[in-house]
């Protein structure tokens, strides 16, 4: 009977994982097939180096628009074609910029490009420690998660590869964002949380409340974009994006709509997940409750989540952009011209629409969960 049982639960697991693999992989076939951009074409190509001896070190000031500090440098080529050769580097370190920028030492590995004009200072290279540190938290997460563990890790790398390998592609190749966002949200929600808690109902119930407060996000994004008539032209980094040589502009205003929903969707699967699990522990202890104890109960407990949450969202969106936030209130003129700057308004609207979302999230997920515990067992969902 066990045998049977656990049959039941891993084909649908192994289903969901094939089916998040295929997406991804069409996903990025088909997003690729009008992408004529070659994202690393360039005749510059940065290479990996190693840094063998500092040659010289002084202040420059011969330019009008530009003084600070010269190193000079040999390093040791490390890869690409010219893998072993010692090259002469310079790195430039701006006068506004030596507080926060520092030189590099003998043994450092860096990234540098030769412009024409010889070999330059482009980056430490830094991703070693964070590979380091991120196999730290997957081996942690393995250790106290096990199964439930190797499920986030899994649905982690779904979520991020569907990002990066079919949501972003698609933004290059023109096609629409409004609709690619919300395929992405609703792919990562249905992985997520099918992997995470298996396929059975408390996961479907979840997965419902949240698509109804993701949707819910987008409409109210849809509609306070046309109503504050926002442009999406936030900071010099989106007007880059305009320029970039593809055969469709990039719509700034779709990137708002897509950063608030891939941004507030997140916070509705947390508290969509937690009001289920609530209600089927709840429903397992107590089988006789009816559809309406189950969903005030539902919502007695998304009221003790939200103000949470939504705390979480706001001081997520203020500590990722606090550098811009500090800037902004140096350089206003007073705290009207700053709340009126679209930038702030698009920070404001992420936390608000954020909080909205999981709001709504709330009686939506209650209610499925009521639809779907308070009647019998529908015999293709495998009770967990």
């Amino acid at each position: 009977m066990k045998k049977k049982t656990l049959t039941k639960k891993i084909i649908p697991y192994f289903a969901v994982v094939i089916f998040a693999i295929l997406f991804l992989y069409f996903g990025n076939m088909y997003v690729n097939q009008a992408n004529t951009l070659d994202l690393y074409d360039s005749d510059f190509q940065s290479v990996r180096a190693r840094v063998t001896n500092i040659l010289d070190i002084h202040y420059e000031d011969e330019s009008e628009w530009w003084h600070g500090t010269i190193i000079l440098f040999d390093a040791e080529i490390t890869d690409g074609i010219e893998v072993g050769s010692v090259v002469r580097v310079r790195q430039y370190l701006d006068i506004h910029f030596s507080y926060a920028v520092h030189g590099v030492n003998v043994g450092d590995s860096v990234l540098i490009q030769n412009f024409g004009d010889g070999w330059h200072f482009i980056e430490l290279i830094r991703i070693n420690m964070v590979v380091i540190l991120g196999a730290i938290f997957v081996l942690l997460l393995l250790l106290f998660g096990r199964m439930k563990g190797l499920g986030a890790i899994l649905s982690l790398g779904f979520t991020c590869t569907a990002i990066f390998a079919v949501f972003i592609p698609s933004i290059i190749s023109g096609m629409n964002i409004y609709i690619s966002a919300i395929i992405i949200c609703i792919f990562s929600i249905v992985v997520t949380l099918f992997i995470l808690n298996g396929v059975n109902k408390k996961s479907l119930a979840a997965v419902l409340g949240c698509m109804g407060g993701v949707i819910a996000a987008g409409v109210i994004t849809l509609i306070m974009n046309n109503f504050l008539r926002l442009t999406g032209i936030l900071d010099s980094e989106s007007v880059h994006l305009l320029r970039i040589p593809t055969e469709h502009t990039v719509d700034l205003r779709a990137l708002i709509f897509a950063g608030i929903v891939i941004g507030a969707s997140g916070a509705i699967m947390d508290v969509a997940v937690s009001i289920s699990s609530a209600l089927w522990e709840l429903k397992e202890q107590a089988p006789k409750l009816r559809f309406g104890k189950l969903y005030k109960s539902g919502v007695n407990i998304g009221r003790d989540i939200m103000g949470s949450m939504a705390n979480t969202l706001v001081l997520a969106y203020i500590g990722s952009s606090l550098s811009v936030i500090l800037l902004l209130i140096v350089y206003s003129e007073n705290l009207t011209d700053l709340l009126n700057r679209e930038m702030v308004i698009v920070e404001l609207l992420q936390a608000i629409i954020g909080s909205l979302g999981i709001l709504l999230a709330i009686p939506l997920t209650a209610l499925t969960c009521a639809t779907f515990f308070s009647k019998k067992q529908a015999n293709f969902i495998e009770q967990k």
